[in-house]
């Protein structure tokens, strides 16, 4: 990351605040650690200062109210104010280190990808120098520019940078340290030595990977099942309870609803949630697409036109048929849901390409390498294999075929110079899986063994990533769909209970309105959408923001419209 993204003026904020607070403080080695990774321009001694003043900031705006309550709830004001000072130092302590933790475990996604490059390219040529530099000029990441960077600073000297690599990352992957050891003594091993130990290293790693997983998939059910009882279960079902405790005596206002259900709750929740992602140990996020790479379309404005006329209709249709709660709630809903669904859409489609040929690799790689083995050119094998090849895969390597005739140049340019074939397909796995089969033309007839092997291990690879998400799925569907349908469904009948017993008591001679209810209801349902999906989506495949967005926007429309219709349709029946 770089100073000029979106995070900048945060940084100039905490320097600021850093300022205010004169005295020395010892801000720990895993703060700079974190900060040296994400490459942000503070030091950690800024951000502890500016964690103590902004506590104190935060402390003192709180415990303000004070005056303006009974004395007899001062001291509970007094101590929320204490604890909500003390959380945000401790936010902005740790803050920098779990992001630190969530950017690493992004990367090690790309760990198999990147030591099937290394052994390959060992394959071909036994040099373990010269494979950690092609692995690293042929990845894209965190990942492959740590590589890149333990190269630089090994070059010119005996090492070819691969065991410092491991060891930086070897407090989050230990398996990736083991498996670069085994790499670079298959460079000084014996010939018939040298393919047992590439096959242990990427055994070694692959292996990890899948332990690691299922580890996390075991140990992560419990948890995200209280997330599921004690933030959705548990809060709807106190909503059919206000009735009974006005009816008691207890006072239930706006004030209070809202404060436990759109602040206290989603403060809970989204601890909790940033705690479970802390501790996911690998993941597997689509590749890096933008708007503004050659292919993708651009529907920002179209999504914008359609956000704003989701947003007027949903004011105007809850208007009519809705309490004065309603509008406002289901123009959120239609409006943000469907300004996201649209905005995220073409990104979206574009990693449902990649994954087409993504899932074709493994037969072009075979289709190529068995030619090559049995004698024939790279560029030959390339341009058959793509007649045999159908769907996405088979039409990439005609593209490059179609390139290499026309304007006679080699593999590398006609797949991934300047408006190459996978310009618009900006896949780490396949651009390197072209990068070795670059490397293997100029090897010739002794890389078709090579290249039958990368088949093998991009079909392992696959196999591994499905094994990982499948370790979650019943996790994470549960928790997607109760964002979507369940939760609101079950809010919305209780927001029409709640009404109906509410008015029938207030008719007796007591009890209270809750005509109000549903407002402050209705935002914790859309928080519910956008989180649990946000939650989910992240658990399987990263906090990737094109994917988040996608999803999060369609939870809300499916929200807003399901809550609005069960609160009628019980409204109805009672």
């Amino acid at each position: 990351m770089t100073a000029g993204t979106w995070y900048q003026p945060l940084l100039q904020g905490l320097e600021s605040l850093a300022r205010l607070y004169p005295e020395d403080v010892d801000p720990g080695e895993d703060l700079r650690l974190a900060l040296d990774f994400l490459d942000w321009p503070i030091t950690a001694a800024d951000v502890v200062r500016a964690g103590y003043v902004l506590g104190a900031i935060v402390g003192m705006l709180c415990v303000a109210p004070a005056v303006l309550v009974p004395s007899k709830f001062r001291v509970v004001v007094f101590l929320a104010a204490v604890s909500l000072g003390l959380l945000t130092t401790h936010t902005v302590h740790t803050g920098p280190k779990l992001w630190a933790t969530a950017r690493r475990t992004r990367a090690l996604g790309a760990t198999p990808d990147l030591v099937a490059r290394t052994v390959l390219s060992m394959r071909l040529s036994p040099t373990p120098e010269r494979a950690a530099v092609f692995t690293a000029r042929t990845g894209e990441g965190r990942l492959a520019n740590s590589l890149e960077k333990h190269v630089r600073q090994t070059r010119h000297t005996a090492r070819s940078g691969l065991a410092a690599f491991g060891d930086a990352w070897a407090d989050l992957f230990p398996a990736l340290r083991r498996s670069v050891a085994l790499v670079t003594a298959a460079g000084n091993a014996a010939e018939h030595d040298r393919g047992r130990l590439l096959d242990q290293a990427l055994t070694v790693v692959m292996d990890g990977t899948r332990d690691q997983m299922q580890s996390f998939g075991a140990q992560v059910r419990t948890p995200a099942t209280a997330l599921y009882a004690f933030g959705v279960l548990l809060p709807t079902a106190l909503v059919a309870l206000l009735p009974a405790a006005g009816a008691a005596g207890v006072g239930v206002t706006p004030l209070s609803v809202v404060v436990l259900y759109n602040v206290v709750l989603p403060g809970i929740l989204v601890g909790a949630g940033i705690w479970l992602l802390a501790r996911r140990p690998v993941a597997f996020p689509p590749p890096d697409v933008t708007t503004e790479q050659t292919g993708v379309t651009d529907w920002r404005r179209l999504a914008l036109a359609v956000g704003a006329f989701g947003t007027v209709a949903g004011w105007l249709i809850g208007t009519s048929i809705l309490p004065s709660w309603g509008p406002p709630i289901l123009a959120v809903g239609l409006g943000a849901g469907l300004w996201l669904w649209l905005r995220y859409r073409p990104i979206v489609s574009v990693y449902g390409r990649i994954r087409d040929v993504e899932e074709s690799l493994p037969d072009a790689l075979s289709l190529v390498g068995r030619r090559v083995a049995n004698g024939r050119a790279v560029e030959t094998a390339i341009d058959q294999a793509a007649d045999e090849l159908d769907g996405e895969a088979g039409e990439m390597l005609a593209d490059g075929a179609t390139r290499q005739r026309q304007l006679q140049i080699g593999v590398h340019e006609a797949f991934l110079g300047r408006h190459g074939a996978l310009e618009q397909l900006p896949s780490p796995r396949v651009r390197g899986s072209i990068a070795l089969l670059a490397l293997a033309a100029r090897e010739g007839r002794p890389a078709g063994s090579a290249l039958l092997s990368l088949a093998e291990h991009v079909e392992d690879l696959q196999t591994i990533e499905q094994e990982a998400r499948h370790s979650l799925a019943h996790v994470c569907r549960t928790l997607q769909s109760t964002g979507m349908v369940f939760a609101p469904m079950v809010a919305g009948s209780t927001v029409a209970l709640a009404e109906g017993i509410g008015g029938q008591t207030l008719l007796g001679g007591s009890g209270q309105s809750l005509v109000w209810l549903g407002g402050p209801v209705g935002v914790y349902v859309l928080f519910l959408a956008a989180f649990l999906t946000a939650l989910a989506t992240g658990l399987t495949r990263g906090l990737d923001q094109s994917l988040v967005g996608y999803r999060a926007g369609r939870a809300l429309v499916c929200a807003g419209i399901t809550y609005t219709v069960s609160y009628l349709l019980v409204g109805i029946l009672i």
